[in-house]
C-alpha cells in the first residue's frame, strides 16, 4: 500500500476535471490511497482562525464548494479523500476544533508555516532569515510543533521540519537533537502521525522531510507515518517516492497509516 495524502488544487480550479488529473496520476503511480488537502487559509470560513495580509490576498474559496466537489467525485466513483491543511494557530484551538468538526474530512493535516508574522517557507520572506536569530526561529517553530501535537486536533503533522527549507540550519547538533526529542515526545502522546514528504527534494534544501535522525526518533517512539508529496500540480503526485520508501524502510518502518471518514487503519508499506 502507498499513500499520498498531501496535495493541493490551488494552482487550478475546484473542478472535477482538474481533480481527475491528480487522481489519475496517483493511479498511474500505484498510489492506492490519495487525498486532497487544500490550504485552509484559502477559505472564507477560516478567517476567524488565521488572518494575515499575505493570506487575505489568497482567500477565495467557500467550503460548500469544496465539500460538493468531493460529493460529486464520489458520485462518479472517483476514489479520493477529502482533507484540509490547517495552519496551526496558537491561541485558536477552539476555533480550529469547531472548523474541523463542521465538515466531513477523512483526515486533517496540521502544519506550521509562520513564526509570528514571518512566513518561513515563502520566497517573499527569504531575506528575513538573515535578519533573525536562527536559533530563536527554530525554537519558536518547534514550540508550535509541540503544541500542535498536544492539541490532538490533527491526524497528520505536515512537513515536520519545514523550517530547514532554505538551508538555514543550526550547526549545533545538540540543539537540533533537543528539538527533535521534545517534538517526538509530544507526538508520542498524541494521535498525530508524521508524514514522510518528498516535497523537500524539490525545494532549495534538497532533502526529504523529516531528517533521518528525526524520523528515527519517531520510529523508536512508535509514531506512525504516512507518505506524501505535497503536490501543487498533477505531475508532482507521488514524486520521488522511491527515496521516501527507501528512507522509511531503512529506518525500520514496515507499515503506513490510512484514513477514511475520520477512521484510521494501519496497513503494510508497499
Amino acid at each position: 500500500m502507498l499513500t499520498d495524502y498531501h496535495s493541493h488544487l490551488e494552482k487550478g480550479t475546484l473542478t472535477i476535471d482538474y481533480l481527475k488529473q491528480f487522481v489519475d496520476t496517483a493511479k498511474e503511480k500505484g498510489i492506492q490511497e490519495f487525498g486532497i488537502s487544500e490550504h485552509a487559509y484559502h477559505f472564507y470560513e477560516t478567517k476567524n482562525i488565521v488572518s494575515k495580509p499575505w493570506m487575505e490576498e489568497r482567500r477565495y474559496y467557500k467550503m460548500d464548494d469544496y465539500v460538493n466537489l468531493f460529493k460529486r467525485a464520489d458520485q462518479l466513483g472517483m476514489d479520493v479523500r477529502m482533507s484540509i491543511e490547517m495552519d496551526y494557530t496558537p491561541g485558536r484551538h477552539a476555533e480550529m476544533e469547531a472548523f474541523i468538526k463542521a465538515y466531513p474530512f477523512d483526515y486533517v493535516i496540521g502544519s506550521v508555516h509562520w513564526v509570528d508574522d514571518f512566513g518561513i517557507d515563502l520566497a517573499e520572506y527569504r531575506k528575513e532569515w538573515d535578519r533573525r536569530d536562527l536559533y530563536e526561529t527554530y525554537r519558536s517553530y518547534y514550540d508550535q510543533i509541540v503544541t500542535l501535537a498536544e492539541s490532538n486536533l490533527f491526524d497528520i503533522v505536515g512537513h515536520i521540519d519545514l523550517v530547514k527549507i532554505f538551508k538555514y540550519v543550526p550547526t549545533d547538533q545538540e540543539f537540533l537533537f533537543e528539538q527533535y526529542e521534545r517534538i517526538t515526545n509530544a507526538l508520542q502522546n498524541s494521535k498525530t502521525c508524521v508524514e514522510i514528504s518528498s516535497a523537500g527534494l524539490r525545494k532549495p534544501v534538497g532533502r526529504i522531510y523529516p531528517e533521518p535522525e528525526l524520523l528515527s526518533l519517531c520510529y523508536k517512539k512508535g509514531i506512525p507515518i504516512v507518505l506524501s508529496s505535497d503536490a501543487h500540480e498533477p505531475h508532482q503526485v507521488g514524486e520521488n517516492y522511491e527515496a521516501s520508501i527507501k528512507l522509511a524502510k531503512e529506518i525500520g518502518y514496515t507499515k503506513l497509516m490510512t484514513f477514511k471518514d475520520g477512521e484510521r487503519k494501519e496497513v503494510q508499506l508497499g
